[in-house]
């Protein structure tokens, strides 16, 4: 079998169409219960896309307990999703074109992602991502909360011995390197350039998948 397996946030999903807007919904949640009082850390929050969520929020709210954190994580994740579900966000271009080119030429697609099931599974839903791919795995599915382990999950389960990964930051590289796989670098909204310097190839567009060979 041979695959290529696909991060979701900033690769497959423009997740910054829904991203300062819920980020906006979350912190003046928090503002209206005393809780914040500052300007929204947008930018901050950019810098650390691609890390699991509670690295996330144990960065944004250094100052507030974990049971804290944990609340408005589950506030920040219920306004992700409505957002999705509200028709707010968008796949990058060309995403269904290369899926359905993969098929065609033999390939089986997965999505690896640090977001959690129900966000992932409205964003599948919604855009009916599982007539291509056939299966989505969370982050939250294993212990160690490392994109690579989650990539070796996928590999041993289907028994998969060629493969790319394709992803926009340093964790989906290090996944594909750690694995033995082709690296391909996303030149998109939340990559940075030092980072995609350690993968093998740095894409534009996934339509530019068609002219790679992953083997």
């Amino acid at each position: 079998m041979k695959s290529v397996i696909f991060d979701m946030d900033g690769t497959l999903f423009q997740t910054d169409k829904i991203l300062e807007l819920s980020l906006e919904d979350t912190f003046t949640y928090l503002a209206s219960l005393g809780k914040w009082g500052g300007s929204i850390p947008i930018d901050k929050f950019r810098e650390i896309m691609g890390v699991p969520l509670p690295v996330v929020w144990e960065t944004l709210l250094s100052n507030h307990s974990v049971k804290e954190r944990e609340q408005i994580n589950d506030y920040f994740q219920d306004r992700l999703i409505e957002n999705i579900k509200n028709g707010k966000g968008a796949l990058y271009p060309n995403v269904q074109d290369i899926f359905e080119f993969l098929l065609k030429d033999g390939y089986t697609i997965f999505i690896a992602s640090n977001g959690v099931p129900a966000y992932l599974k409205a964003i599948v839903d919604y855009y009916h991502l599982d007539d291509w791919v056939s299966e989505t795995y969370s982050i939250e599915q294993i212990e160690s909360f490392s994109k690579s382990d989650l990539v070796k999950t996928i590999l041993t389960k289907y028994g998969i011995e060629e493969a790319a990964v394709v992803g926009d930051r340093i964790s989906d590289i290090k996944a594909a390197k750690d694995n033995g796989l082709t690296a391909v670098g996303c030149s998109f909204d939340f990559a940075k350039e030092e980072e995609l310097s350690q993968a093998d190839v740095v894409i534009n567009d996934l339509i530019e998948l068609r002219r790679m060979q992953f083997t």
